[in-house]
């Protein structure tokens, strides 16, 4: 079984800008890069990462694709674009899409003023020439300001494929279900749209979470999407705040093991190799 972590940072602050990385964010407040991951996808049995953008920036971008050319265990990166500027968008895809290793994008919605930031009409419409180029589109869709919005994406780009970072961060700290569930639930009535089991320690907000925390909010993205919809990633190094990578690799496959073996295998690879195409 190929073993995929569908969602993983680097970032080298003399190389690019990361205003949201400040001394308050403890001890992911360096570079850190990939020499630093490596043994521990080794030690997990972890197969192949997909690099995911840290900022809004082409600077990122191009190192994030510098980097997976330096390292064979980089399947893809999901880099960014500007998608409020359609045509510039597109210029920089054009450019962008003639290397195999660029997989989709993601803009961090979730630190945009705006709580509508990612439905209005000039994101749309950067959002239908991301599908005209057959790329995939992360959505940062931090509960309770974003997840409300994925129907909408999905009905507006229909040959769009998303996927939802983090099951949109559950409020796992405070035990509360709705309303996330209803609003993943409606997410899920769409076909093109995906979710990620990541991010799920920081969502939970304390060292001492384990399987049984997330396990919950785990099946019942399940029930909603189905494993074919369903991709495991591990958000390392934001990840280190609430634990570290063994351990959300341990507690996810252990909130999984009562799952058939099939299932497993989508959610600990499968999904994520058909999803952003990777070839093997």
């Amino acid at each position: 079984m190929l073993k995929i972590d569908a969602h993983q940072h680097f970032w080298n602050l003399e190389k690019g800008d990361y205003p949201w990385l400040t001394p308050s964010s403890g001890s992911i407040y360096r570079t850190i890069e990939a020499p630093e991951l490596e043994p521990l996808l080794q030690a997990a049995g972890v197969d192949k990462t997909i690099l995911v953008q840290a900022m809004n920036s082409y600077e990122d971008t191009e190192y994030m694709l510098e980097t997976a050319a330096a390292y064979d265990w980089v399947a893809g990166v999901v880099g960014w674009v500007p998608l409020q500027r359609p045509k510039e968008a597109a210029r920089m895809l054009e450019s962008y899409c003639r290397n195999s290793l660029f997989r989709g994008v993601r803009h961090l919605i979730h630190d945009e003023p705006d709580p509508d930031w990612v439905v209005q009409n000039s994101v749309i419409e950067g959002l239908r020439v991301l599908a005209s180029f057959d790329m995939t589109f992360d959505i940062v869709a931090v509960f309770p300001d974003h997840l409300k919005h994925v129907p909408t994406l999905a009905e507006e780009v229909p040959n769009l494929k998303l996927v939802i970072d983090h099951l949109a961060k559950p409020p796992i700290e405070s035990r509360e279900w709705e309303p996330w569930a209803s609003e993943l639930a409606r997410a899920a009535e769409y076909p093109n749209v995906h979710a990620k089991v990541s991010g799920l320690n920081t969502a939970a907000n304390w060292n001492n979470w384990s399987a049984e925390d997330i396990k919950p909010y785990v099946d019942f993205a399940l029930e909603q999407f189905g494993a074919g919809r369903l991709m495991f990633g591990s958000d390392w190094p934001v990840a280190n705040l609430a634990g570290d990578y063994e351990k959300v690799w341990r507690e996810t496959n252990t909130a999984i093991r009562d799952y058939s073996a099939a299932e497993q295998e989508a959610i600990l690879g499968g999904t994520a190799a058909a999803f952003y195409r990777l070839s093997m």
